[in-house]
């Protein structure tokens, strides 16, 4: 069975400026620049967690032209004025064709995209929105031999553990066991009127801190 890792955390934001300020004010560091998505029209900025691990700010590209497909991450339904937040997070397989079809939900089609010199395969829903409210990762399988994260700066921050909530616990775990995910992650049921909803815990150089 192919073994799943967590790979990084996605935050969506109106702009990449709002994005910065949001996680400078959270985590008390500036996060670095990404680059360009030109299937997607949109941008990033990047944090390192680990060697293999990071966070990623992500919103539309102003200067880039408007997709003929709806943007990942749900973006084209975000307002203006719409307040960063931590919207989903990504699992990094070996066999990215093989996890998808072990997967018990619909995560979207397998495909390819690239941001540099960097390419890899992920899963898109077709309408651009998060499955499962954004508790359902997205899957990704690098087309490259050493890790992203590994050529960010180190800023001394690390993920301590990721936590789920969903009205539907036993789903969500269902979905994670067909991943075979490694990593510190928790689920639990969430109760009232919020569909779904994740916490990030981030050892920081000033102590813990959440998203």
């Amino acid at each position: 069975m192919t073994t799943c890792h967590i790979d990084h955390l996605t935050i969506t934001a109106p702009t990449l400026e709002a994005g910065a300020d949001y996680v400078c004010r959270a985590l008390g560091v500036t996060p670095q620049r990404g680059g360009e998505h030109p299937r997607m029209g949109t941008h990033n900025l990047l944090l390192r967690l680990g060697d293999s691990l990071f966070l990623e700010v992500i919103a539309a590209n102003p200067h880039a032209a408007k997709p003929a497909r709806p943007r990942w991450f749900g973006l084209d339904a975000l307002p203006p004025d719409a307040p960063p937040a931590l919207a989903t997070w990504v699992v990094r397989t070996p066999d990215i064709g093989a996890s998808v079809s072990a997967c018990p939900e619909a995560i979207g089609n397998i495909e390819p995209m690239s941001r540099g010199a960097l390419n890899w395969q992920i899963t898109i829903p077709a309408d651009g929105t998060l499955p499962l409210n954004g508790i359902a990762p997205a899957l990704i399988e690098w087309q490259a031999q050493v890790h992203p994260a590994a050529g960010l700066q180190d800023d001394g921050l690390s993920l301590a553990r990721l936590e789920l909530f969903h009205p539907e616990p036993e789903r969500i775990t269902r979905l994670l066991q067909s991943l075979s995910l490694e990593g510190p992650v928790t689920v639990s049921p969430l109760r009232g009127k919020h569909g779904a909803c994740m916490v990030a815990h981030i050892h920081t150089p000033q102590g813990l801190r959440v998203l």
